[in-house]
């Protein structure tokens, strides 16, 4: 080719680029400007027996748009709401969510209150499909209605046109974003005089009381009778792993007690879980916070008093504890409790077992309580959402990961960001002092070490907190302790209960 011909070549290209570049704005504007289609709704009628009780109901699946000031759409809440025909204003409604953040509401929604469950061998892999979808005995309709919530960025829920879904990641904006949706719905299904309880598992315990600040709080109109809060995390400055803090070790000492005693490592162990853990907790809090925060002015015997108790609860040699230096992290408990049988133990659940790639690696490779579970809830909720609810949609429902960059920052009264986010546990004191009618759930698993039981009592035994309107109940299995159907069943009477005020 001829120099002149490139040129005239790389000219044309050149003015095509541009013109493209130029378009692309305008393409944008249009996408952005294109009308938003109505909600995506299904309504389905239903019956089913549920705490004994024969109960007729009406199933809402799909979409609310939250709007701006002047009624523009941002966003598609996708929700599940179960009905009780003929119902009336004063009965309970629950609204459901779970955590992550980042994940859907199918796990308490498949897997411990919605009207159909999956089934799962406790403390064991799932396998592969096809898995046994079964009526729920155990949903909790027959007290309360149901309305499970997906955030923005998990389930179906999506933002709309321009908007950008990160705006809703963060404490204070999901909060803000789910209490719009409640506002919402109440006024929707005309169930402002309800007795309201609100609930989530993980993090959506610390979305729970962050939302209870917004419902309460922040513009005081929506009063809630009651907070179930399972697998607690409120306090993540206490948790946090950083050289310096000393609180995650004593936080999690009896969560590694308990553990140790479920898989017999425990040296002259109680008859008892619930006595393991509480004498983990008298040491935790007594003989061992105190060598932690003696650090290098610790004697030589006390420390060696220290590190054979400290062997004893949680199973590992004192030559392992004392390489430690007193500080066993949770990774390397997980891999070091059963090293002598080639394991590692779960995070999320310290039943399960796996196997490494080798024995000899610092952590395990993954959590087997997390991988022997999800594949069967995403599979359930697929085909429950389209097949019984009729739910037609190109969306694929996002289980937990779609959510990225989360704002941990809470907002001032002033509507700027305050310091960097530690707790939302102040939040939940002011409630309780300003709301005398508002009541605490709080379900934990022995075996959980996502949100260990004595971070959640920690939190909620600080200044300014009634405990007589905390209710614990502790279950025998880990941080999704609805696996084990016998704690099902517990978890299931013991909230028919706190709504029952029984």
């Amino acid at each position: 080719m001829h120099l002149t011909s490139s040129l005239a070549a790389l000219a044309l290209a050149f003015s095509a680029t541009i013109a493209h570049a130029q378009d692309e704005p305008k393409k944008k504007d249009e996408a952005a400007e294109a009308p938003v289609p109505a909600p995506n709704v299904s309504v389905t009628r239903h019956k089913g027996v549920f705490g004994g009780k024969a109960i007729s109901y009406t199933a809402t699946t799909g979409e609310t748009y939250l709007k701006d000031k002047d009624g523009k759409p941002l966003a598609a809440i996708f929700a599940t709401s179960y009905v009780k025909d003929g119902g009336d204003g004063k009965r309970p409604i629950t609204f459901l969510y779970n955590g992550g953040p980042g994940s859907g509401s199918l796990w308490l929604h498949m897997g411990a209150f919605g009207p159909k469950r999956v089934v799962l061998p406790d403390a064991q892999d799932d396998g592969a499909p096809p898995y046994s979808l079964v009526d729920n005995a155990e949903s909790l309709l027959d007290i309360t209605d149901l309305v499970f919530i997906d955030p923005v960025g998990t389930g179906f829920s999506h933002a709309l046109g321009d908007k950008d879904p990160k705006d809703y990641w963060g404490v204070s904006a999901d909060a803000k974003s789910i209490a719009q949706f409640i506002r919402l719905w109440l006024n929707d299904n005309g169930r402002w005089s309800s007795p309201k309880y609100i609930g989530g598992e993980s993090y959506g315990t610390t979305r729970s009381v962050a939302l209870i600040n917004e419902l309460e709080g922040t513009y005081n109109d929506v009063a809630v009778n009651g907070i179930i809060l399972i697998s607690t995390i409120l306090d993540f400055g206490a948790t946090a792993e950083v050289q310096g803090n000393e609180m995650p070790y004593i936080i999690n000492l009896p969560s590694m007690a308990t553990t140790a005693w479920y898989h017999k490592k425990m040296g002259n162990p109680p008859a008892t879980v619930a006595q393991a853990a509480q004498q983990a907790r008298a040491f935790a809090i007594g003989p061992y916070a105190a060598a932690l925060l003696k650090g290098n002015q610790l004697s030589p015997q006390e420390r060696a008093s220290v590190r054979a108790e400290l062997s004893r609860l949680t199973g590992l040699s004192e030559t392992f504890v004392d390489h430690a230096d007193l500080r066993v992290s949770p990774g390397r408990f997980y891999k070091e409790l059963l090293r002598d049988q080639g394991v590692s133990i779960g995070r999320l659940d310290t039943r399960y077992t796996g196997k490494d790639y080798d024995a000899a690696g610092e952590e395990p490779d993954n959590d087997p309580s997390f991988y022997a579970i999800d594949g069967a809830y995403t599979a359930a909720m697929n085909s429950y959402a389209r097949d019984t609810l009729k739910y037609r949609t190109d969306r694929s429902y996002v289980t937990i990961g779609g959510v990225s960059g989360w704002d941990w920052k809470l907002e001032g009264k002033n509507g700027r960001a305050s310091e960097v986010y530690t707790s939302v546990a102040p939040y939940l004191g002011k409630a309780l002092r300003e709301n005398s009618g508002l009541k605490v759930f709080v379900g934990q698993g022995w075996y959980d070490f996502a949100t260990p039981f004595f971070g959640a009592e920690y939190a909620m035994s600080r200044t300014g907190f009634d405990p007589a309107r905390i209710r614990y109940h502790y279950y025998d299995a880990g941080h999704m302790m609805y696996v084990r159907p016998d704690d099902l069943r517990k978890l299931s009477a013991d909230i028919r209960a706190f709504i029952s005020d029984r």
